[in-house]
């Protein structure tokens, strides 16, 4: 029988560091099934591992999912493991991190504090606790071992949250936010298809044209809803339904729409629906 899952998401890049640490949780847990969702995530930026994590999450089995995108690493900051809902467990720092994919998997049951040194490597260093504390603990709970001996329950109230902004309908048009770059350049953004359509009236078909105003772009900029990047030309804009997690994004096709419209996380826009 396949042993449990380990899904594994950093900021650690391309290195030696997340081989390390998948040797740390084999020597503990040699059935698991390590499944590496990301180690390029923007180097300390929490929200951007935070959005990515919480929107992989829904489309694993239930297992233990270690996360580390943790630029306070050897400061007071508590290293936590939550149990969920739906049955998972996440393991990794207290930044709020690992809040959105909670709620994704149905909210926090309980969290704990990692105090207990039996679940960690001898030696911990002040620079890398992904190997030296979430990684083993991540194993160890994967092999078994129950939460609550990880360390001292705490009440999820006092755990650090992390949100991200909410999309507003105002008419005709749709205020709204970029919520991550991703490696394309594409502007991932806050809100849903249904937001867009409800600005403009029900009417979200291919073609359909919007004045986009926000960021570097000079003056105002009409881009037209389409399917898929290929229904317009090389080098032309366009909005579309992002496939990672069924949001709205902004699109330059075989270009990056964040250099060419100066777009960067938190950038606020204005989508205004034209007349059809």
């Amino acid at each position: 029988m396949a042993g449990p899952l380990i899904s594994f998401l950093t900021d650690f890049g391309p290195g030696s560091a997340p081989g390390v640490c998948r040797g740390v949780m084999w020597g503990i847990a040699p059935e698991a099934r390590i499944l590496d969702l990301t180690h390029t995530v923007r180097r300390h930026a929490i929200r951007d591992g935070a959005f990515l994590l919480s929107r992989m999450v829904g489309y694993l089995p239930i297992g233990v999912h270690v996360a580390v995108v943790d630029p306070g690493v050897g400061t007071p900051r508590r290293p936590i493991a939550i149990r969920t809902s739906r049955g998972d467990t996440l393991v990794g720092p207290d930044n709020g991190l690992l809040m959105p994919a909670a709620r994704v998997l149905g909210g926090i049951e309980a969290a704990y504090e990692i105090t207990n040194a039996d679940l960690v490597l001898t030696k911990v260093s002040s620079t890398f606790h992904g190997r030296d504390i979430f990684s083993p603990v991540g194993a160890h709970l994967a092999a078994g071992v129950p939460i609550a001996t990880v360390g001292p329950e705490v009440a999820a109230a006092t755990l650090v949250d992390l949100t991200f902004p909410e999309p507003r309908v105002d008419g005709r048009a749709l205020e709204t936010g970029v919520l991550l770059i991703d490696s394309f350049g594409n502007a991932r953004l806050a809100g849903q298809p249904a937001d867009l359509a409800g600005a403009a009236g029900g009417d979200l078909r291919p073609g359909r044209k919007f004045r986009v105003s926000g960021g570097s772009i000079a003056g105002a900029l009409d881009i037209a809803w389409h399917s898929t990047f290929g229904e317009v030309g090389a080098g032309e804009p366009l909005l579309y339904e992002d496939a990672d997690y069924g949001g709205l994004g902004i699109s330059v096709n075989r270009a990056s729409a964040a250099e060419r419209f100066g777009l960067a996380v938190d950038t606020p826009l204005r989508i205004e629906a034209l007349d059809p």
